[in-house]
């Protein structure tokens, strides 16, 4: 496995997600980063109990493995779901993490199921103590089950923010020092939210423990009727770089920068531009 921690000279490496099954990009990806970032739900058929992922897809993965590091970034989990998180996601991970060794793995500060109906999304948790104590045991028992850092990432609201015990920033900060996680540090979604709901970005980051901060999310999206959304289809705008330029030189054990680009986006974007964007925030954090 490699160290996390041995990243810090070079901080931060500079990865991508990589989704499986595109040879072809994957070998044009393995030359310009230094981790590729992978989604246990993207890499499986099936679904619910009977979800698998694809076998070709982690000996592909088994092999990258010998070049760059491997991390792994969920999206089923639903770790605040009061009725209890996604078992298949667990299932799912328990493969990858015996076939691929992982630096790192990390989910969505969200929840995505209510009494195990899917909600065909992610929503923020409330901010309250008995919110807090929830995760922070769930964080445990994947610490305690997986042995490597665990890592939670801020999403973007798409409901106003419940009545809550905590703001933003002391909720993470609160979330990190009882249970020990990292955070993934989504500066995209900082700027969805900022644009969507007028969100103080430099309020939150003057706040945020940044200690914690161990892995940068870019992306670029696009807007409807005036929303930003957080869907990865498009390049990186520069204020999304600027941003990370930012938050990497305040946060002072950033392990890597993500470039994220959905499975679906790869073909209208293309290889030549994926690679782009990853070159382009390397020469941007170095």
């Amino acid at each position: 496995m490699h160290d996390a921690g041995s990243s810090v000279a070079r901080c931060p490496r500079v990865g991508a997600t990589y989704e499986g099954g595109d040879p072809a990009l994957l070998e044009r990806l393995l030359e310009v980063v230094d981790y590729i970032e992978v989604t246990p739900d993207s890499l499986a058929i099936g679904a619910g109990e009977d979800a698998a992922i694809v076998p070709a897809i982690l000996e592909e993965l088994h092999a990258a493995a010998e070049e760059v590091s491997v991390v792994a970034h969920g999206v089923g989990l639903s770790i605040g779901s009061a009725s209890g998180w996604n078992t298949d996601y667990l299932r799912l991970l328990d493969e990858l993490v015996e076939a691929v060794p992982l630096d790192w793995h990390s989910e969505h500060l969200a929840y995505t199921f209510v009494d195990g109906e899917p909600l065909g999304t992610m929503l923020t948790l409330p901010r309250t103590e008995e919110a807090l104590e929830l995760v922070c045991e769930r964080v445990a028992e994947l610490q305690r089950r997986y042995g490597i850092p665990f890592l939670l990432e801020n999403v973007t609201r798409l409901l106003p923010d419940a009545d809550g015990d905590y703001d933003e920033a002391s909720f993470l900060n609160e979330l990190c020092g009882r249970s020990g996680c990292g955070l993934v540090l989504d500066l995209y979604n900082l700027e969805c939210d900022a644009h969507n709901h007028g969100f103080d970005i430099d309020g939150f980051i003057q706040a945020l423990s940044l200690g914690a901060v161990h892995e940068l999310h870019v992306a670029g999206g696009v807007e409807l009727d005036g929303m930003k959304l957080d869907v990865h289809s498009r390049g990186v705008q520069a204020s999304t770089v600027a941003l990370a330029e930012r938050a990497a030189s305040v946060a002072p054990d950033v392990w890597g920068a993500t470039y994220e680009v959905l499975k679906a986006a790869v073909p209208v974007l293309g290889h030549d531009t994926i690679v782009g964007e990853v070159t382009r925030l390397s020469a941007a954090l170095s």
